[in-house]
């Protein structure tokens, strides 16, 4: 169960709607994971989410540079950050994620190694080390962003490595290519022993095979489709008054395409995948030679394997067997 940013709403709010839920969906022992704007956080909010059981929390930090902060429009300083992770573990929760990003405007190196120093002191329970992805089209914010001050191609590259190298050189296990965690985390767990799974959120150590997303532009998942809700509040709480489900868009997973998503799944979280039709591979075999020259790809006589200096590029292997488009 999640929940995004539930301190944008008063806290005996946030009690009443966890209560509701975990009624009305029988829920016993609840994992409840959510994220909190740490500019809108308070005392009161710790006591609240310690209350409601939640178990993790995930920070936005993205950088700590203030001046990358400035550009991208979220100012909160490595401060009050620290002070939100203090509050919350004097309250027994010990699950602390830390969303981080490279390839911001005006990075460095030198500043993506500031802001791991901060992160390596206040020792997240996990950390996800993303792409910042420059789609001004699509966020119209993200227009007001200099493109010529985003880092190029090589550079990218060269952070997403120095990032994983200094994440696990600190003892954190890799999970996929881009998410990290404590050895004693469920996550760390369930990548040793091969159940991590990866969906539209990102990796998780959830094996369930059904999402169902609540509220405005929130996705379900289920083994046959995926559907994404009504983006603005109005539309949303206008169909639900009208007893309309709040679907808006969506698209059927037929046999070919959820045998696909499995594909995609295991070369994405393992770092392997194993063919029962051999029309399979076949189908991608003149890409898949190309990785396998340069040594990124071990073609197997049921499967292909990554290799260590393959696993970066695991998503681009992936994307070979998605004939749709549609990025797990």
């Amino acid at each position: 169960m999640a929940a995004a940013a539930p301190n944008a709403i008063k806290p005996v709010a946030f009690v009443r709607l966890v209560d509701r839920l975990t009624t009305l969906f029988g829920g016993g022992d609840v994992d409840i994971s959510v994220e909190i704007d740490p500019r809108s956080f308070s005392l009161e909010w710790a006591l609240t989410l310690a209350i409601a059981n939640v178990r993790r929390i995930s920070f936005g930090v993205q950088s700590f540079d203030p001046e990358i902060q400035a550009a991208i429009g979220r100012i909160q300083p490595v401060e009050m950050i620290e002070t939100c992770v203090a509050a919350l573990r004097a309250r027994g929760i010990s699950s602390i994620n830390f969303d981080l990003m490279y390839g911001l405007p005006m990075q460095t190196m030198e500043k993506l190694d500031a802001t791991l120093d901060e992160v390596l002191r206040l020792r997240p329970e996990r950390v996800a080390l993303f792409g910042y992805a420059h789609l001004p089209s699509m966020f119209p914010r993200q227009k007001r962003i200099d493109a010529t001050s985003l880092p190029d191609a090589r550079l990218r590259f060269d952070m997403a490595a120095h990032g994983h190298d200094r994440l696990v050189a600190e003892g954190y296990v890799q999970i996929g290519f881009d998410h990290f965690a404590l050895p004693g985390d469920s996550m760390a767990k369930a990548a040793v022993s091969g159940r991590v799974r990866r969906n539209f959120q990102g990796f998780t150590d959830d094996e369930c095979d059904v999402v169902v997303g609540l509220g405005a532009s929130a996705i379900s998942l289920f083994p046959d489709r995926i559907i994404q809700n009504e983006k603005n509040a109005g539309p949303y709480r206008d169909a639900l008054i009208a007893g309309k489900l709040a679907g808006a868009r969506g698209t059927w997973r037929d046999a070919d395409a959820r045998k696909r998503a499995r594909i995609i799944e295991t070369i994405l979280c393992q770092g392997r995948a194993e063919f029962s039709d051999p029309q399979d591979m076949a189908s991608v075999k003149d890409a898949l030679d190309k990785f396998a020259c340069a040594g990124l790809v071990t073609c197997e006589e049921k499967g292909i394997r990554l290799t260590d200096d393959g696993l970066p590029y695991s998503r681009h292997v992936a994307a070979l067997f998605d004939t749709s488009q549609m990025r797990i």
